[in-house]
């Protein structure tokens, strides 16, 4: 899928019309899907096992990994229109608790995030997390800037401590 198909699947995905496709997924394979574009090398949607010394231990689902730009990043994609509350801020940072410290959680948000969230998310350090919300999806698919958007995102979370960084302030 190139870039217009992505964009006109993003239209069909906000209008509902994502038929055939898992709840959720389709948002899943936008976020990737566009990363790839950019020439990040992605890994798609998987499961990892938590604890490997327990035949049929626990596992956990991971909507995907992006390598990028010397970064290293775990996906999670929530597509509501409802803003998302603290469940899965609290989810990631558990996984990022069992990867090397230089992990970076993203969570993209087609309906944004909740207060409790925006407060929440400047105290989840030694974790990186960052937020993304649907608007700053639509504007990086409209301006193919999702690598930027990111490398924005974590520089700004590396000099001020915000993983609620809107990449939108100075593009409006």
């Amino acid at each position: 899928m190139n870039w217009a198909r992505l964009r006109a699947f993003h239209e069909r995905l906000i209008e509902g019309r994502t038929e055939g496709w898992e709840p959720g997924k389709a948002f899943e394979y936008l976020v990737l899907r566009a990363f790839d574009l950019e020439g990040a090398t992605v890994k798609w949607p998987y499961v990892s096992t938590v604890s490997l010394s327990e035949s049929g231990g626990e596992t956990e689902q991971i909507d995907g990994a992006i390598y990028v730009d010397g970064l290293a990043c775990i996906v999670e994609a929530k597509d509501t229109a409802a803003t998302v509350d603290i469940a899965p801020i609290a989810k990631m940072r558990n996984q990022l608790l069992r990867r090397p410290s230089s992990t970076v959680g993203l969570i993209f948000s087609r309906g944004g995030f909740s207060r409790p969230v925006t407060t929440l998310i400047k105290f989840v350090a030694p974790q990186t997390i960052l937020l993304w919300t649907g608007d700053e999806v639509a504007h990086a698919l409209k301006h193919r800037a999702f690598r930027k958007g990111l490398n924005e995102k974590y520089r700004r979370s590396v000099e001020q401590g915000l993983g609620l960084h809107d990449v939108l302030e100075n593009n409006t």
